[in-house]
């Protein structure tokens, strides 16, 4: 079994990645700190140009 990834500790079952709940919990807190992100690729309109939002 993987280690926790958060402090490297042996994973639990009943948290599984983590260790405990509190480690599960930090790892949550990181997401919504946007410690985490998701690399994203903007879409490009047919001519290159990036689509905008305020075009009507």
């Amino acid at each position: 079994m993987k280690p926790c990834p958060v402090c490297q500790k042996p994973a639990v079952e009943g948290f599984k990645p983590f260790c405990s709940g509190r480690c599960a919990d930090v790892d949550l807190h990181r997401w919504f700190g946007e410690t985490y992100r998701v690399p994203v690729k903007e879409d490009e309109d047919e001519d290159g140009q990036k689509e905008s939002e305020d075009e009507n």
